[in-house]
């Protein structure tokens, strides 16, 4: 198959601005293929006659390795025509490796990513125009779809979707008397709940800030139930007032600007915190390595009793297709994805949510408690973004937030700088 080759100047410029990436890191899994150098990354026709469909994903945990395999083994056996196979690359590297592929001409036929880094390749041309595919565009969520399209145009479809939400430790919360929260709880009771909680080696709340994108995937919500955006950070200074004063207090941990969400919950299961941000993607390593932990999950708080339900971010990944002459394989994968039950099937192994508004209804979701408010999470979740740009208004807010978390800045000054910075990207956007 020929691919499409971009001038290499463009694409190192990109790679750069793009080095930055949106979710959590990853380590090879015994078996995998290496992206760099394999000859099947660059869709050689396989073994039997068969037309080969090459997959790149990143994928870390063995929840996650076994779900693509068995996605991959189930698409191979329901038809004669194409054999998928998948190429593990370390997210660290992932959306640097796909834009030195695309000078290269050396690329998959889909690429599984973080939903907020599509926009960009989009915008480079990486992949191709799939609106035509048999494929129910119109049963996926609202949210996660927006970030796979481009001028009513389909990249692909999305893959898997998540939020984060508030996980708590029931027995510390009983030993202290206090009441579990729930979705009316406000900023001002969660502060009170994390002020109480915080005692005997115990911190009432942590979160992931590390200065990446995952620290603004788990930050960015609180900007935004604080009335401010992406694009609009004084209008949510509050989020900032609010972090600073329970840092400060000694109630939020004051070690999440170094903090994976992987740190955040392993903290959460040791005992050392007592409310605790993060995805659902948690659940199944809780239930493995801890399955006495006595937790709950509720949506994050709202900020005062007259608030709508908490803002989340959405998280997830998305399936494109990589533009090229002929791209049948890449279609045929993701139209079996599309079936219902195959996508069921994979996210719950993957310990995430299918996208689709049919799929999500499963009694699996639906009737367990803790899945369930991760559902009612989701109705309020929005992407980031989704703008091509993303990478750098991804940059400039969660420095502010680190500013605000160390009390490098007061919340105002954090603000205003936090303000230009993102104006900036705006202005270059034009």
């Amino acid at each position: 198959m020929k691919r499409k080759i971009v001038s290499a100047a463009l694409c190192l410029i990109m790679a750069a601005a793009l080095f930055t990436g949106c979710g959590n890191t990853g380590s090879n899994a015994k078996g995998d293929k290496d992206a760099a150098g394999d000859k099947d990354a660059a869709g050689q026709e396989s073994a039997g006659g068969k037309e080969s469909v090459v997959i790149w994903d990143y994928f870390e945990t063995d929840a996650q390795k076994v779900m693509i395999q068995d996605l991959i083994d189930g698409f191979n056996s329901s038809q004669d025509q194409y054999e998928a196979s998948h190429v593990y690359v370390p997210f660290s590297d992932y959306e640097k490796q796909l834009t030195l592929g695309m000078a290269s001409g050396e690329l998959p036929d889909l690429v599984i990513l973080d939903g907020c880094g599509m926009a960009s390749f989009i915008q480079m041309d990486l992949f191709g125009d799939v609106s035509n595919a048999n494929i129910k565009w119109e049963e996926y969520l609202e949210g996660p779809m927006s970030s796979t399209m481009a001028d009513g145009k389909h990249y692909g479809i999305p893959f898997a979707t998540n939020c984060t939400a508030l996980f708590y430790n029931k027995d510390l919360f009983d030993a202290a008397n206090v009441a579990y929260p729930d979705e009316n709880t406000t900023w001002e009771e969660f502060r009170e709940m994390a002020k109480t909680l915080t005692k005997d080696g115990v911190t009432g709340f942590g979160n992931a800030a590390t200065g990446t994108d995952e620290g603004t995937f788990q930050c960015l919500q609180w900007l935004y139930t604080a009335g401010g955006d992406y694009q609009n950070i004084t209008a949510g200074i509050d989020a900032y007032k609010l972090m600073q004063e329970m840092v400060a207090e000694g109630s939020w941990s004051k070690d999440c600007v170094n903090w994976t969400q992987s740190d955040v919950n392993n903290n959460f299961v040791a005992g050392n915190l007592a409310m605790q941000q993060n995805g659902p993607w948690q659940i199944p390593g809780i239930e493995k390595d801890a399955p006495d932990l006595n937790y709950g999950v509720t949506v994050l708080p709202k900020k005062d009793a007259a608030s709508g339900q908490a803002t989340s971010i959405l998280g997830g990944e998305n399936m494109g297709a990589v533009k090229q002459d002929n791209m049948d394989g890449a279609i045929a994968f993701i139209e079996y994805y599309d079936q219902t039950e195959n996508m069921v099937n994979a996210m719950k192994q993957y310990g995430s949510f299918p996208p689709k508004t049919e799929a999500a209804q499963d009694s699996y979701w639906t009737d367990d408690p803790i899945q369930k408010s991760f559902i009612q999470q989701l109705d309020t979740s929005i992407p980031r973004g989704p703008s091509a740009s993303w990478p750098a208004y991804s940059d400039a807010i969660q420095t502010g937030f680190q500013e605000v978390m160390t009390s490098a800045k007061t919340p105002e000054k954090a603000a205003e700088d936090t303000q230009a910075g993102v104006d900036k990207v705006k202005a270059a956007e034009k």
